[in-house]
Protein backbone atom coordinates (compact mmCIF):
# COMPACT_ATOMS: atom_id res chain seq x y z
CA UNK A 1 0.00 0.00 0.00
CA UNK A 2 1.61 3.08 -1.26
CA UNK A 3 0.15 6.16 0.74
CA UNK A 4 1.33 10.15 -0.09
CA UNK A 5 0.53 12.54 2.44
CA UNK A 6 0.22 16.60 1.28
CA UNK A 7 1.64 18.55 4.36
CA UNK A 8 4.20 18.62 6.61
CA UNK A 9 2.49 20.08 9.92
CA UNK A 10 1.09 18.12 12.77
CA UNK A 11 -2.30 16.12 10.57
CA UNK A 12 0.37 15.38 7.76
CA UNK A 13 3.22 14.52 10.21
CA UNK A 14 1.03 12.31 12.60
CA UNK A 15 -1.25 10.51 9.45
CA UNK A 16 2.01 9.46 7.90
CA UNK A 17 3.42 8.51 11.28
CA UNK A 18 0.58 6.23 12.27
CA UNK A 19 0.31 4.97 8.02
CA UNK A 20 3.67 3.94 8.50
CA UNK A 21 3.01 2.08 11.55
CA UNK A 22 0.48 0.23 10.09
CA UNK A 23 3.11 -0.92 7.48
CA UNK A 24 2.19 1.26 4.59
CA UNK A 25 4.93 2.67 2.22
CA UNK A 26 4.41 6.43 2.95
CA UNK A 27 5.99 9.49 1.52
CA UNK A 28 5.22 12.78 2.65
CA UNK A 29 5.05 15.53 0.55
CA UNK A 30 6.19 19.09 1.83
CA UNK A 31 6.52 22.55 -0.28
CA UNK A 32 8.65 24.36 2.44
CA UNK A 33 12.05 23.53 3.25
CA UNK A 34 10.98 22.06 6.69
CA UNK A 35 8.43 20.24 8.44
CA UNK A 36 6.17 21.95 11.08
CA UNK A 37 7.00 25.63 9.81
CA UNK A 38 3.54 26.85 11.29
CA UNK A 39 3.99 24.82 14.62
CA UNK A 40 7.58 26.61 15.10
CA UNK A 41 5.06 29.63 15.26
CA UNK A 42 2.90 28.38 17.47
CA UNK A 43 2.24 29.32 21.49
CA UNK A 44 4.86 32.33 20.63
CA UNK A 45 7.79 29.84 19.73
CA UNK A 46 6.72 27.45 22.21
CA UNK A 47 3.92 24.84 20.37
CA UNK A 48 0.78 24.99 22.73
CA UNK A 49 0.56 21.22 21.68
CA UNK A 50 -2.76 20.22 22.84
CA UNK A 51 -5.27 20.89 26.20
CA UNK A 52 -5.03 18.84 29.28
CA UNK A 53 -8.94 18.65 29.62
CA UNK A 54 -11.52 15.95 29.42
CA UNK A 55 -12.97 15.12 26.16
CA UNK A 56 -16.52 16.57 26.90
CA UNK A 57 -14.72 19.84 27.92
CA UNK A 58 -12.62 19.83 24.73
CA UNK A 59 -16.13 19.95 22.45
CA UNK A 60 -16.86 23.40 24.58
CA UNK A 61 -14.58 24.93 22.85
CA UNK A 62 -14.71 23.67 18.97
CA UNK A 63 -17.31 26.40 17.99
CA UNK A 64 -17.27 24.83 14.19
CA UNK A 65 -18.65 21.59 13.56
CA UNK A 66 -17.69 20.11 17.32
CA UNK A 67 -20.15 17.09 15.95
CA UNK A 68 -17.95 15.71 13.40
CA UNK A 69 -14.84 15.29 15.53
CA UNK A 70 -16.10 13.64 18.04
CA UNK A 71 -15.36 10.42 17.06
CA UNK A 72 -11.62 11.54 16.25
CA UNK A 73 -11.25 12.94 19.00
CA UNK A 74 -12.35 9.82 21.52
CA UNK A 75 -10.15 7.96 19.59
CA UNK A 76 -6.89 10.07 19.93
CA UNK A 77 -7.40 12.03 22.58
CA UNK A 78 -5.23 14.87 24.62
CA UNK A 79 -4.06 11.82 26.74
CA UNK A 80 -3.28 9.95 24.01
CA UNK A 81 -1.04 12.67 22.38
CA UNK A 82 0.59 13.51 25.57
CA UNK A 83 1.25 9.60 25.94
CA UNK A 84 2.75 9.82 22.43
CA UNK A 85 5.16 12.03 23.13
CA UNK A 86 6.44 11.46 26.11
CA UNK A 87 6.92 7.83 24.94
CA UNK A 88 8.86 9.36 22.36
CA UNK A 89 11.36 11.41 24.59
CA UNK A 90 9.38 14.47 25.03
CA UNK A 91 8.39 15.76 28.56
CA UNK A 92 5.85 17.89 28.55
CA UNK A 93 4.04 20.27 31.18
CA UNK A 94 0.63 22.06 32.19
CA UNK A 95 0.33 24.95 32.28
CA UNK A 96 -2.57 28.22 33.01
CA UNK A 97 -5.98 26.91 31.64
CA UNK A 98 -4.63 23.30 30.95
CA UNK A 99 -2.35 24.07 28.34
CA UNK A 100 0.13 21.37 27.56
CA UNK A 101 3.88 22.87 25.88
CA UNK A 102 7.03 21.21 25.90
CA UNK A 103 9.16 21.16 29.60
CA UNK A 104 11.83 22.83 27.00
CA UNK A 105 9.65 25.86 25.92
CA UNK A 106 10.81 25.03 22.52
CA UNK A 107 8.41 24.60 19.52
CA UNK A 108 11.56 23.20 17.92
CA UNK A 109 12.07 19.71 20.35
CA UNK A 110 7.96 18.75 19.12
CA UNK A 111 9.14 19.14 15.61
CA UNK A 112 12.29 17.24 16.37
CA UNK A 113 10.19 14.60 17.89
CA UNK A 114 7.76 13.83 15.16
CA UNK A 115 10.41 13.94 12.38
CA UNK A 116 12.75 11.67 14.24
CA UNK A 117 9.23 9.08 14.67
CA UNK A 118 8.63 9.81 11.05
CA UNK A 119 12.13 8.32 9.98
CA UNK A 120 11.96 5.45 12.82
CA UNK A 121 9.18 4.14 10.68
CA UNK A 122 10.92 4.42 7.22
CA UNK A 123 8.89 7.60 6.03
CA UNK A 124 9.84 8.71 3.11
CA UNK A 125 10.26 12.91 3.51
CA UNK A 126 10.29 14.99 0.27
CA UNK A 127 10.99 18.99 1.19
CA UNK A 128 10.93 21.38 -1.17
CA UNK A 129 8.01 19.37 -2.78
CA UNK A 130 5.01 21.07 -4.11
CA UNK A 131 1.83 19.47 -5.47
CA UNK A 132 0.76 20.89 -7.93
CA UNK A 133 -2.13 18.43 -8.99
CA UNK A 134 -3.53 15.53 -8.10
CA UNK A 135 -5.70 13.15 -10.25
CA UNK A 136 -7.29 9.93 -10.06
CA UNK A 137 -6.83 7.47 -12.58
CA UNK A 138 -7.12 3.14 -12.76
CA UNK A 139 -7.63 3.17 -9.34
CA UNK A 140 -4.72 4.79 -8.44
CA UNK A 141 -3.99 8.82 -7.18
CA UNK A 142 -1.34 10.89 -9.80
CA UNK A 143 0.74 13.39 -8.29
CA UNK A 144 2.45 16.21 -10.22
CA UNK A 145 4.91 17.75 -8.91
CA UNK A 146 7.84 20.22 -10.79
CA UNK A 147 10.17 16.84 -11.26
CA UNK A 148 7.26 14.56 -12.10
CA UNK A 149 3.67 12.71 -11.80
CA UNK A 150 3.63 9.60 -9.09
CA UNK A 151 1.66 7.38 -8.46
CA UNK A 152 0.10 6.24 -5.22
CA UNK A 153 -2.93 3.49 -4.05
CA UNK A 154 -4.22 6.32 -1.18
CA UNK A 155 -3.77 9.82 -0.50
CA UNK A 156 -4.38 12.34 2.60
CA UNK A 157 -4.70 16.26 2.38
CA UNK A 158 -3.12 17.79 4.92
CA UNK A 159 -2.39 21.13 3.85
CA UNK A 160 -3.95 23.73 6.13
CA UNK A 161 -5.45 26.94 5.49
CA UNK A 162 -4.65 30.33 4.33
CA UNK A 163 -3.64 32.01 7.39
CA UNK A 164 0.23 32.95 8.27
CA UNK A 165 1.05 32.51 4.04
CA UNK A 166 4.57 32.50 4.70
CA UNK A 167 4.12 29.01 6.30
CA UNK A 168 3.09 27.57 2.99
CA UNK A 169 -0.58 28.07 3.70
CA UNK A 170 -1.75 28.93 0.53
CA UNK A 171 -4.98 26.91 0.26
CA UNK A 172 -3.25 24.06 -2.18
CA UNK A 173 -6.03 21.72 -0.19
CA UNK A 174 -8.97 23.81 -1.44
CA UNK A 175 -8.03 23.34 -5.08
CA UNK A 176 -6.98 19.59 -4.99
CA UNK A 177 -10.72 19.01 -3.11
CA UNK A 178 -12.55 20.94 -5.40
CA UNK A 179 -11.01 19.51 -8.38
CA UNK A 180 -12.89 16.19 -6.67
CA UNK A 181 -16.00 18.04 -6.70
CA UNK A 182 -16.47 18.70 -2.49
CA UNK A 183 -17.50 21.89 -1.41
CA UNK A 184 -15.09 24.34 0.21
CA UNK A 185 -16.67 26.70 2.39
CA UNK A 186 -16.27 30.33 2.50
CA UNK A 187 -12.72 31.17 4.69
CA UNK A 188 -12.83 33.58 7.29
CA UNK A 189 -10.12 34.46 9.56
CA UNK A 190 -10.61 32.97 13.58
CA UNK A 191 -8.67 33.97 16.52
CA UNK A 192 -7.35 37.17 15.21
CA UNK A 193 -8.15 40.83 15.81
CA UNK A 194 -11.52 42.40 15.62
CA UNK A 195 -10.83 45.87 13.72
CA UNK A 196 -12.49 49.22 15.37
CA UNK A 197 -12.63 52.85 15.45
CA UNK A 198 -10.79 55.08 18.24
CA UNK A 199 -8.48 52.29 19.17
CA UNK A 200 -5.34 54.38 18.03
CA UNK A 201 -4.87 56.69 21.56
CA UNK A 202 -4.97 53.51 24.27
CA UNK A 203 -2.73 51.28 21.50
CA UNK A 204 -0.98 48.77 24.16
CA UNK A 205 -3.31 49.40 26.88
CA UNK A 206 -3.97 45.68 28.47
CA UNK A 207 -7.55 44.97 30.20
CA UNK A 208 -7.93 42.23 32.72
CA UNK A 209 -11.22 41.13 33.80
CA UNK A 210 -13.49 43.22 31.50
CA UNK A 211 -16.17 42.15 29.36
CA UNK A 212 -16.89 42.68 25.24
CA UNK A 213 -20.72 43.16 24.13
CA UNK A 214 -20.84 42.62 20.35
CA UNK A 215 -24.08 45.00 20.25
CA UNK A 216 -26.05 45.22 16.79
CA UNK A 217 -29.68 46.82 16.67
CA UNK A 218 -29.29 47.73 20.44
CA UNK A 219 -29.23 43.87 21.77
CA UNK A 220 -25.92 41.79 22.62
CA UNK A 221 -25.74 39.24 20.08
CA UNK A 222 -22.56 37.80 21.83
CA UNK A 223 -19.95 38.81 24.65
CA UNK A 224 -16.80 36.88 25.93
CA UNK A 225 -14.88 38.04 29.37
CA UNK A 226 -11.22 38.18 30.17
CA UNK A 227 -8.18 39.51 29.45
CA UNK A 228 -7.83 42.09 26.17
CA UNK A 229 -5.54 44.41 24.58
CA UNK A 230 -5.90 47.76 22.04
CA UNK A 231 -3.51 47.32 18.97
CA UNK A 232 -3.59 50.71 16.44
CA UNK A 233 -6.15 49.53 14.95
CA UNK A 234 -9.02 47.54 17.09
CA UNK A 235 -8.91 45.05 19.95
CA UNK A 236 -7.08 41.96 20.31
CA UNK A 237 -6.09 39.23 23.51
CA UNK A 238 -7.42 36.37 24.58
CA UNK A 239 -11.07 37.20 24.99
CA UNK A 240 -11.30 38.82 21.87
CA UNK A 241 -9.25 35.82 19.78
CA UNK A 242 -11.95 33.88 21.02
CA UNK A 243 -15.00 36.20 20.33
CA UNK A 244 -13.58 36.64 17.16
CA UNK A 245 -14.12 32.59 16.09
CA UNK A 246 -17.81 33.32 16.62
CA UNK A 247 -18.67 36.50 15.07
CA UNK A 248 -17.09 35.38 12.19
CA UNK A 249 -19.72 33.61 11.11
CA UNK A 250 -22.48 36.49 11.64
CA UNK A 251 -23.43 40.00 9.68
CA UNK A 252 -21.66 42.36 11.85
CA UNK A 253 -23.00 45.29 9.47
CA UNK A 254 -23.53 48.00 11.75
CA UNK A 255 -21.79 46.41 15.13
CA UNK A 256 -20.64 48.23 18.26
CA UNK A 257 -17.84 47.01 20.31
CA UNK A 258 -19.41 47.54 23.84
CA UNK A 259 -16.71 47.58 26.78
CA UNK A 260 -17.66 46.88 30.59
CA UNK A 261 -14.59 48.29 32.42
CA UNK A 262 -16.31 46.93 35.44
CA UNK A 263 -18.62 43.66 34.94
CA UNK A 264 -18.38 42.50 38.42
CA UNK A 265 -20.48 45.94 39.00
CA UNK A 266 -23.80 46.39 38.38
CA UNK A 267 -25.05 50.60 38.08
CA UNK A 268 -26.34 51.10 41.43
CA UNK A 269 -23.29 49.60 43.04
CA UNK A 270 -20.88 51.56 40.75
CA UNK A 271 -22.76 54.77 41.23
CA UNK A 272 -21.89 54.44 45.23
CA UNK A 273 -18.33 53.96 44.71
CA UNK A 274 -18.55 56.99 41.92
CA UNK A 275 -20.17 59.34 44.81
CA UNK A 276 -17.73 57.84 47.21
CA UNK A 277 -14.41 58.81 45.12
CA UNK A 278 -16.38 62.29 44.43
CA UNK A 279 -16.38 63.02 48.01
CA UNK A 280 -12.64 63.41 48.24
CA UNK A 281 -12.11 65.39 44.72
CA UNK A 282 -15.00 67.80 45.06
CA UNK A 283 -12.73 70.70 43.70
CA UNK A 284 -10.73 69.05 41.39
CA UNK A 285 -11.65 68.82 37.48
CA UNK A 286 -13.88 66.38 36.28
CA UNK A 287 -11.02 64.73 33.77
CA UNK A 288 -8.67 64.76 37.02
CA UNK A 289 -11.51 62.74 39.26
CA UNK A 290 -11.23 59.76 38.11
CA UNK A 291 -7.68 58.00 38.48
CA UNK A 292 -8.94 55.59 42.12
CA UNK A 293 -11.68 53.87 39.12
CA UNK A 294 -9.66 53.64 35.87
CA UNK A 295 -6.55 52.79 34.41
CA UNK A 296 -4.79 56.67 33.27
CA UNK A 297 -4.95 55.89 29.66
CA UNK A 298 -8.56 55.65 29.14
CA UNK A 299 -9.42 58.12 31.43
CA UNK A 300 -10.10 60.57 28.31
CA UNK A 301 -11.81 57.83 26.11
CA UNK A 302 -14.42 57.31 29.21
CA UNK A 303 -15.03 61.10 29.90
CA UNK A 304 -14.94 61.91 26.40
CA UNK A 305 -17.80 59.42 25.89
CA UNK A 306 -19.81 60.69 29.29
CA UNK A 307 -20.10 64.16 27.43
CA UNK A 308 -19.37 65.86 30.30
CA UNK A 309 -17.00 68.71 30.21
CA UNK A 310 -13.34 67.98 30.98
CA UNK A 311 -12.77 71.44 33.10
CA UNK A 312 -16.12 70.83 35.33
CA UNK A 313 -15.86 70.77 38.85
CA UNK A 314 -16.96 67.70 40.57
CA UNK A 315 -19.01 69.37 43.04
CA UNK A 316 -21.08 71.12 40.08
CA UNK A 317 -21.39 67.75 38.60
CA UNK A 318 -25.57 66.46 38.09
CA UNK A 319 -26.99 63.28 38.79
CA UNK A 320 -27.79 62.63 35.14
CA UNK A 321 -24.14 63.40 33.90
CA UNK A 322 -23.25 60.71 36.58
CA UNK A 323 -25.27 58.31 34.98
CA UNK A 324 -23.70 58.94 32.06
CA UNK A 325 -20.63 58.51 33.22
CA UNK A 326 -21.80 55.19 34.57
CA UNK A 327 -22.90 54.05 31.73
CA UNK A 328 -19.42 55.11 29.66
CA UNK A 329 -17.86 52.87 32.02
CA UNK A 330 -20.22 50.18 31.67
CA UNK A 331 -20.47 50.75 28.03
CA UNK A 332 -17.36 52.19 25.93
CA UNK A 333 -18.56 51.77 22.76
CA UNK A 334 -16.23 51.81 19.46
CA UNK A 335 -17.42 50.84 16.08
CA UNK A 336 -16.33 47.54 14.42
CA UNK A 337 -15.23 47.71 11.59
CA UNK A 338 -14.12 43.96 10.60
CA UNK A 339 -12.00 41.34 11.09
CA UNK A 340 -8.26 41.42 10.65
CA UNK A 341 -6.55 39.92 7.46
CA UNK A 342 -6.74 36.24 7.53
CA UNK A 343 -3.25 36.10 6.94
CA UNK A 344 -2.64 37.19 10.39
CA UNK A 345 -5.24 35.13 11.51
CA UNK A 346 -3.88 32.08 14.10
CA UNK A 347 -5.94 29.62 12.21
CA UNK A 348 -8.45 29.63 9.48
CA UNK A 349 -12.39 28.99 9.61
CA UNK A 350 -14.08 27.16 6.82
CA UNK A 351 -12.33 24.96 4.19
CA UNK A 352 -13.25 21.62 3.02
CA UNK A 353 -17.55 20.73 3.99
CA UNK A 354 -17.27 18.09 6.81
CA UNK A 355 -20.83 16.89 4.83
CA UNK A 356 -19.20 15.11 2.10
CA UNK A 357 -16.04 13.36 4.91
CA UNK A 358 -16.66 10.68 6.90
CA UNK A 359 -16.08 11.66 10.25
CA UNK A 360 -14.50 8.18 11.59
CA UNK A 361 -11.96 7.61 8.79
CA UNK A 362 -11.66 11.03 7.35
CA UNK A 363 -11.92 9.56 4.21
CA UNK A 364 -13.96 11.67 1.30
CA UNK A 365 -17.32 10.06 0.37
CA UNK A 366 -16.70 11.38 -2.78
CA UNK A 367 -13.43 9.50 -4.12
CA UNK A 368 -12.47 6.28 -2.25
CA UNK A 369 -9.19 6.98 -0.83
CA UNK A 370 -9.06 10.19 -0.82
CA UNK A 371 -9.02 11.72 3.14
CA UNK A 372 -8.66 14.60 4.56
CA UNK A 373 -7.13 16.12 7.85
CA UNK A 374 -6.18 19.12 9.75
CA UNK A 375 -6.71 22.61 9.62
CA UNK A 376 -7.87 22.01 5.43
CA UNK A 377 -11.37 20.70 6.82
CA UNK A 378 -14.16 23.13 8.26
CA UNK A 379 -13.47 22.87 11.68
CA UNK A 380 -11.61 25.27 14.14
CA UNK A 381 -11.44 25.46 17.88
CA UNK A 382 -10.27 28.54 20.53
CA UNK A 383 -6.58 29.08 21.60
CA UNK A 384 -5.16 26.38 24.47
CA UNK A 385 -3.94 23.79 22.61
CA UNK A 386 -6.94 22.57 20.91
CA UNK A 387 -6.34 23.40 17.23
CA UNK A 388 -3.04 20.98 17.17
CA UNK A 389 -4.86 18.88 18.72
CA UNK A 390 -7.96 18.59 16.27
CA UNK A 391 -5.03 18.41 12.77
CA UNK A 392 -3.06 15.39 15.47
CA UNK A 393 -6.39 13.53 15.76
CA UNK A 394 -7.68 14.05 12.16
CA UNK A 395 -3.92 12.74 11.11
CA UNK A 396 -4.26 9.96 13.47
CA UNK A 397 -7.81 8.73 11.76
CA UNK A 398 -6.67 9.68 8.30
CA UNK A 399 -3.30 7.72 8.55
CA UNK A 400 -5.09 4.73 10.24
CA UNK A 401 -7.63 4.24 7.55
CA UNK A 402 -5.38 5.11 4.81
CA UNK A 403 -2.81 2.45 5.58
CA UNK A 404 -5.84 -0.38 5.76
CA UNK A 405 -6.03 -2.84 3.03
Amino acid sequence: MNVAVIGGGPAGMMAAIVAAQNGANVTLFEKNEKLGKKMYISGKGRCNLTNNCEVKEFFQNVPTNPKFLMSCINKFSPENVMDFCQSRGLKLKTERGNRVFPLSDKSSDVIKCFERTLRDYGVAIRLNSEILSVEYQNEGFLLTTITGIERFDRVIIATGGISYRATGCTGDGYKFAKSFSHKVIDTKPALCKLLCKGAKPLEGLSLKNVEVNVVKNGKVIDSEFGEMLFAADGITGPLVLTLSSRVNKLNMQGAILSIDLKPALNEETLDARILRDFSTRMNKDFINSLDALLPERLIEAVAKQSGIPFNQKVNKITAEQRARLVNSIKNLQFLYVGLDDINFAIVTSGGVDVKAINPSTMESKLQKGMFFAGEVIDVDAYTGGFNIQIALSTGYAAGTSASKE
